[in-house]
Order: structure tokens, then sequence, then C-alpha cells
């Protein structure tokens, strides 16, 4: 009677040119990352972000989200990389990105207007009216935000692409399907894109490979009315390719893994001059 060794090397034999070793699991390699340009949050990652996949950084408003995302591109742009942005809610600041080091020329800034339609009510009182404003979802201009993601990710040729959904309620977020995130990740892995969504909440879910969670710790000020700085803390909510240490911590036995780091404002004057350059 043949042995299990014997047995597999027939099968394999026989399969190996529909399914090259298919009883062999495929080597472990290095997973290739990113540095965000920022020294603490790459300790933290054990090295940066990881390239061809979904990357999301979320937290409130102010929370370090777009600081975070802005060093990152710096990086890529200064390496001669061309990167896009894809402005959902109009909040992306050329200048402010400049300053922060980006290459503009190098940027490609794909600027949507808001969504959202205004419906009005009158309140009568003393025989005057006043419109308030109510804000409605129109899912269908998300459903273009992300379109015009896919035909990014399709076409390739881009290193770095950020998603901002900053403004996007979580009820909106949570309307993307899990598909369209599938889609997403096996674009980017396939033309080794670095895919950036800023999010108040995770929404990727699994097709995520790194969950990083923000939050503004102080603001450093100059007397009282100069803002010099602010400290953000960074968090790992998932980490699919951490150290053994950082599972653990993500999976709840310890506490996840965070790291603090300061962003300085740039003075009006080195903006401009950097925004020209």
């Amino acid at each position: 009677m043949p042995s299990a060794a014997t047995l597999r090397l027939q099968i394999e034999s026989s399969l190996e040119r529909r399914y090259p070793a298919a009883l062999t699991p495929a080597p472990r390699t290095i997973r290739e990352t990113a540095a965000t340009g920022i020294a603490e949050v790459d300790r933290l990652l054990d090295g940066g972000l990881p390239v061809g996949t979904i990357s999301e950084i979320t937290g409130p408003v102010s929370s370090g989200r777009t600081s975070l995302a802005l060093a990152f591109l710096a990086g890529r742009t200064a390496e001669e990389r061309v990167c896009a942005w894809v402005d959902a809610h109009d909040a992306f600041d050329a200048e402010s990105a400049a300053a922060s080091g980006v290459v503009l020329r190098r940027l490609l800034w794909v600027r949507l207007k808001s969504g959202q339609a205004n419906r009005t009510a009158a309140s009568h009182s003393g025989g005057k009216s006043a419109v308030l404003p109510f804000a409605r979802p129109d899912f269908a201009f998300l459903d273009q935000v992300l379109r015009s993601t896919d035909l990014l990710l399709q076409a390739g040729g881009f290193s770095a692409l950020v998603l901002d959904l900053g403004s996007t309620t979580p009820e909106q977020g949570c309307r993307i399907p899990l598909a369209t995130w599938f889609r997403f990740r096996q674009a980017a892995d396939r033309t080794r894109c670095s895919l950036l969504v800023l999010a108040q909440q995770p929404l990727a879910q699994s097709s995520a490979a790194v969950v990083l969670t923000c939050t503004r710790r102080q603001a450093q000020s100059a007397g009282q009315t100069v803002l010099t700085g602010c400290t953000y803390e960074v968090s790992t909510g998932r980490q699919r390719f951490a150290t053994s240490a950082g599972r653990l911590a993500i999976a709840g036995q310890c506490k996840p893994p965070a790291s603090t780091w300061t962003a300085g404002v740039a003075s009006p004057a080195t903006r401009q001059e950097e925004a020209t350059a």
C-alpha cells in the first residue's frame, strides 16, 4: 500500500499544470510597507502602512486623521510617486497639504460637491417665517464617490489613494456594500496601491488590513491666541500583519497598542512659500 507521501506526490504531479503546488502552502513572505512619515506611528505599525491593501484611519473631527494621511502622502510624493485624494465633502485644503510637505503636482484632487440636499420648514412667529435647513442623506451622491474611487483603483498608476469620508455619517457609511470594499481590496492588491479610508468609524470590516483610531489629547499654544500644534494618540483596532504581541493585544487579551505624536502648525508665510514652490 503506497504511503501518504507517495500519494501526495502522485496527486501533485497530476495537478501541477492546472494547480501548481496544490497541497503545498505558499511560502510566508514579508509584507511590503510604506512609512507614514511619523516615527511613533511607524513603530506602532512595524514599519508603516501595508502596500496594496486598505487602511482605515478613524476618529472624530480634529482627531488627527487628515494630518496622518497628509504625512503619508508627503512621503509618497517626495519619492516622485503619483497619489490621489477623493474629496467627498469638499474638505481638502491644498494649502495645508503643501505645508505638510505634499508635492501638489503629483497629487490628483478629485473634488466632489456636497451631496446633501436641504429641506425647509417654515416656522411662523409673529407673522414672520424662518427657513430652517434639514440635511437629508443623498445616497446617490455616495454612490458617485465610490464609483470615482473604483475608477481610479482600476486604472492603476497611483501609489496611494485617500478616500475622505470623514464627514459621512456612520448611518450612510454602513450602507456601503461589503462587496464594494472587497472589490477595492482586490484592485488595491493588483495595482499595489495603498488605499487610505478616512471615516468616523471602521467601514471596510474584514477587507481592511489595518484600522487606526485617532484621538486628540491636547492642543499646544503660544500665549492665549496662537495655536502651535496638537498632540494625538493613535491605537490599532485591526492589524492583519501584526506581530504575535500585537495580535494578542488586538484580540482583547491586553490593551490595544497605542502611540502618541505631535503635529505642528505651519505659519502662514511658510504655507504660502511651500504652496507656490
